[in-house]
C-alpha cells in the first residue's frame, strides 16, 4: 500500500469615516490594477505594471500544477508502476469516473463510445441506465474526444494525459485566486501571497494529487473562475460591453462548474444566498440581482438538459429559491420603503415568505418528480444535527466517516503556520463591521430635516464595495459550511487565502491602523502596503523552501500486492459478462481494471441503488446464508468479494464500523463491549463474512470458495440451491 476587526470613531479635525473609506476605494484603484488598462490607460506604466502581474500569475499557476504532478509521482513512481498498478491507484469513485475515460478509448468509435454510455448495462447488473444523465462525466467523454483527435497518441499514455489535465486545472485555479485577490486589492502582490498560500497550504487546499479523478477537482477551479467574474462584474465604471462580457464569463464558468459535479445545487444554494442577503441590505442594483439569479438559472439548465433532463436538477432546492425570491421580489413592490423598524419587520416578512414558497415549491417540483436521488444527502444533514433518526444506513455511512465531521482545530494550526490565518482573522472582523454598519445606513430611511441630515453626516459610512461585501459573505458562508462539515473546507481555504491576502494588501486595515496611530500619509500606506506582504513574501520562503525541497526529494513507491492479485485472477479466470458483488470501493477498482459488471458502486445518487447496496453489504452483517445467497441472486451476481479489513474492522469507532452500521440498521445487537439501544435484540445467525469461512455445509452447498489471499476472499454463487440447503435452515427474504 501506498505511504502514501476593531474599528475606531474619528475625532477631533480628523477625517469622517465616510470620506476614510471613499479614500480607499479610489486608492485601491489607483494602482496597479487589472482594469487600469480596460478603462483606457495604455501608458507604459500600467503596461508594464499589469504585464508583470499576468506574468506572474500564470508562472505561479504552472508552478502549482508542477509541484502537484510531481508529488503525485514521487508518491507512487508511477511512471514506473505497471498499468494495473497505475489503474488501482485511482482509488473509490475515482476508479469508476476514470473508467469511463478508458471505456470511451476502447469503443472503435465516438458514437459507438456515446452509445455504450447511454445505454450501459455493465455499471449495475440486470439494469439499462444512462451514465450521461445518472453522472457527471461529460469531462471524460470531452477528453477522450480530446484525445483521439489530437496527434498526441504516439508520445503520450492517455493515463498521463488524462492527469496532467487535472493538474492543469490547478493552475487555472491558482490564476483565478489571483486574480480574485488583484481586482479587490488592486495589488498584484495580493495574487501572489494568494498563490503562495494556496500551494504552502495545499493538504487543506486540495486533495488532488492522491484523488485526481474526483469530481471537485473539476468544478473547484471553475467556482474559483465564476467568483472572479462576479467579481469584476460587481465593480463600478465598467462599460455596458465589458459588463456583457463578465456576464457571458460567469455564465460559462457557472455551466462548466455545474457540468462537472453532481453537488453543483447546494454550493450554488449559498451562493444564492449570499445574493439574496446583499439584495435584501441594497448592496446590489435590482438589475444585477436578476442578472446573477438568471445565471445561476441558465447553467443549471443548460446541465438539465445536456444530462438528457436529469430530474435531480428541476428537483434542487436552489432553483426553488431562485424562483420564489424573484417572485416575492415582483409582488412586493414597496419592500424597501418605511422607517428602519418598518422595513426590518418587511424585510423578516419577505424572507420568511421566500423560505415558504421555497418549501412548497420543491416538495411540489419532487412529488411531480416522483424524485427521490437526492434524499440521503437530506437524511445526512438531518441526523447530522439531530433533527432525524440516527440508525438510519445511508445517513450513517456519511456521519462515522472523518470527512464529514466537524472541521478538526489542527486545521487552524496549519493555518496559522503559514502566517494565514492572522491576517484572515484580523481582516474579516474589520469587514465585517464595516459591512455591518453599512448595511444598517441602506436600510436607514434618509432624512429630510437639515437635522436629520446632519446627524446621518456625521456616522455615514459610504457604499460598501459589492464586489468586496459578496466575497465577504463568500467566505463567511462557506466558512460556516466548512467548520460543520470537514469535506467542503477545500471549498472555503481557497478562497480564504485571496481574502487574507486582500486583507494585508488592500488599504482598508492599514489606513484605520495608521489613523489609530495618526501618521497616516499617502506615501507611508503606500510603503506599508508593498513592505508588509513582501516581507510575509520573504519569511515563507525562508521558512517553507528548505521544506518543500525536502518533500520533493522523498520517492516512494505504490505496494499493494493483493490487490493486484485479485485483479490480475479476475481478468483472466472469469468471462468478460461475470457480476461481481462487495464494497462500492473495491467494484469502482474492479470497473476499471478488469471491466466487468457490478451489482453496485460508489455513485450513490440514486434511491434504487442504494437499496441495493444496502441489501449487498448484508455479506458483512449477521444473515444467514440463504438470505446472502437470495440477496445476491437478485443483483444477478455471479461473484462476491469479501475483505477483510471491512469483516474485522478497526479503523473506525464502534458503532461506526460497516458491521455496527449493518446491525443497527438490522435491530442486532453490535460486536464487542460496550451500551447498546434497549430495542437491539441478539442476531440468530453469525455474521456471514466469518462464517462462510467455516466451509461447513450450509455455506458450501451455495458457495464456492475460488480464490484468497491475506486481503480478499472470493467465492462463486451457484446457480441452483442444493436440496440439502433448503433444510439447513430458514427460507431467507429475497431482496
Amino acid at each position: 500500500m501506498t505511504a502514501l476587526r476593531q474599528r475606531k470613531g474619528s475625532k477631533g479635525k480628523e477625517p469622517p469615516l465616510g470620506a476614510e473609506f471613499q479614500s480607499q476605494q479610489s486608492n485601491c484603484c489607483s494602482d496597479h490594477h487589472p482594469e487600469k488598462i480596460l478603462h483606457g490607460d495604455w501608458s507604459w506604466g500600467a503596461i508594464i505594471w499589469t504585464s508583470v502581474g499576468w506574468s506572474i500569475s500564470v508562472g505561479l499557476g504552472l508552478l502549482c500544477c508542477i509541484y502537484m504532478a510531481t508529488l503525485h509521482e514521487n508518491d507512487l513512481w508511477f511512471s514506473n508502476i505497471k498499468e494495473v498498478e497505475r489503474e488501482i491507484s485511482f482509488r473509490t469513485e475515482c476508479g469508476l469516473y476514470y473508467s469511463y475515460f478508458k471505456q470511451m478509448l476502447q469503443a472503435p468509435s465516438i458514437q459507438e463510445g456515446l452509445s455504450d454510455l447511454i445505454h450501459d448495462n455493465l455499471t449495475e447488473s440486470k439494469r439499462t441506465i444512462n451514465l450521461l444523465q445518472r453522472m457527471n462525466i461529460y469531462q471524460e467523454v470531452f477528453l477522450s474526444v480530446l484525445y483521439r483527435l489530437l496527434p498526441i497518441q504516439s508520445y503520450l499514455e492517455p493515463v498521463y494525459f488524462y492527469i496532467y489535465t487535472v493538474f492543469s486545472l490547478q493552475a487555472v485555479y491558482v490564476i483565478a485566486l489571483y486574480l480574485t485577490a488583484w481586482l479587490l486589492s488592486g495589488s498584484w502582490l495580493a495574487g501572489v501571497l494568494t498563490g503562495i498560500w494556496y500551494i504552502l497550504n495545499r493538504v487543506d487546499t486540495t486533495r488532488v494529487e492522491f484523488t485526481i479523478s474526483l469530481r471537485e477537482n473539476w468544478s473547484l477551479p471553475f467556482l474559483a473562475l465564476q467568483v472572479t467574474a462576479i467579481t469584476c462584474y460587481l465593480r463600478p465604471q465598467l462599460t455596458v460591453l465589458q459588463q456583457k462580457v463578465m456576464v457571458w464569463l460567469m455564465y460559462v464558468t457557472t455551466f462548466c462548474f455545474c457540468l462537472t459535479w453532481q453537488f453543483n445545487q447546494f454550493i450554488l444554494l449559498v451562493q444564492a444566498l449570499i445574493i439574496y442577503t446583499l439584495d435584501c441590505v441594497d448592496f446590489l442594483t435590482t438589475t444585477q440581482v436578476t442578472t446573477l439569479y438568471l445565471v445561476q438559472v441558465s447553467g443549471l439548465l443548460s446541465v438539465w438538459l445536456l444530462q438528457f433532463c436529469n430530474s435531480m436538477i428541476l428537483g434542487s432546492l436552489v432553483l426553488s429559491f431562485i424562483v420564489a425570491a424573484l417572485f416575492i421580489r415582483h409582488c412586493q413592490s414597496g419592500l424597501k420603503t418605511g422607517n428602519l423598524l418598518v422595513r426590518l419587520g418587511k424585510l423578516l416578512l419577505h424572507s420568511a415568505m421566500v423560505l415558504l414558497l421555497t418549501f412548497t415549491i420543491n416538495y411540489l417540483a419532487k412529488k411531480a418528480l416522483q424524485l427521490r436521488s437526492d434524499e440521503h444527502i437530506f437524511k445526512f444533514i438531518k441526523s447530522k444535527f439531530a433533527l432525524g433518526p440516527t440508525r438510519d444506513f445511508d445517513a450513517s455511512l456519511y456521519l462515522c466517516e472523518e470527512a464529514f465531521g466537524l472541521l478538526p482545530l489542527d486545521t487552524l494550526e496549519r493555518l496559522a503556520g503559514t502566517l494565514l490565518l492572522y491576517p484572515y482573522i484580523l481582516t474579516l472582523p474589520l469587514l465585517s463591521g464595516t459591512l455591518a454598519v453599512a448595511a444598517l445606513q441602506n436600510v436607514r430611511p434618509k432624512g429630510s430635516s437639515a437635522e436629520e441630515r446632519k446627524g446621518a453626516g456625521e456616522v455615514r459610512v459610504v457604499a460598501f464595495r459589492p464586489d468586496v461585501a459578496y466575497n465577504l459573505l463568500h467566505t463567511l458562508f462557506f466558512g460556516l459550511l466548512a467548520f460543520s462539515t470537514m469535506r467542503m473546507k477545500y471549498i472555503w481555504t481557497g478562497h480564504m487565502c485571496a481574502v487574507a491576502a486582500y486583507g494585508v494588501c488592500g488599504t482598508e486595515l492599514w489606513t484605520l491602523l495608521l489613523n489609530a496611530l495618526r501618521c497616516n500619509t499617502k506615501v507611508l500606506l503606500r510603503l506599508v502596503r508593498y513592505a508588509v506582504p513582501l516581507v510575509m513574501i520573504g519569511c515563507l520562503y525562508y521558512k517553507f523552501w528548505p521544506k518543500l525541497m525536502e518533500e520533493l526529494s522523498e520517492l516512494r513507491e505504490f505496494y499493494d500486492p493483493d490487490t493486484v492479485e485479485l485483479m490480475t485472477w479476475i481478468s483472466t479466470k472469469t468471462p468478460k459478462q461475470t457480476v461481481f458483488a462487495g464494497s462500492m470501493q473495491l467494484l469502482a477498482g474492479i470497473k476499471l481494471c478488469t471491466g466487468r459488471v457490478l451489482t453496485n458502486h460508489p455513485h450513490y445518487e440514486d434511491k434504487d441503488l442504494r437499496e441495493r447496496t444496502r441489501q449487498v453489504y448484508q455479506v458483512y452483517a449477521r444473515r444467514s446464508p440463504e438470505e446472502v445467497y437470495d440477496i445476491l441472486r437478485a443483483a444477478g451476481a455471479d461473484y462476491v468479494v469479501l475483505e477483510n479489513s471491512i469483516c474485522y474492522e478497526r479503523r473506525h469507532r464502534r458503532g461506526c464500523r460497516l458491521r455496527d452500521l449493518l446491525d443497527l440498521a438490522n435491530g442486532h445487537i453490535m460486536d464487542g463491549p460496550g451500551e447498546n439501544d434497549p430495542d437491539l435484540v441478539p442476531a440468530s445467525h453469525p455474521r456471514f463474512c466469518e462464517a462462510i469461512k467455516t466451509d461447513t455445509a450450509a455455506y458450501t452447498s451455495l458457495f464456492t470458495r475460488t480464490f484468497q489471499n491475506k486481503t480478499f476472499h472470493v467465492y462463486r454463487v451457484k446457480k441452483k440451491r442444493k436440496k440439502s440447503a433448503k433444510s439447513s435452515s430458514e427460507p431467507g427474504a429475497t431482496q
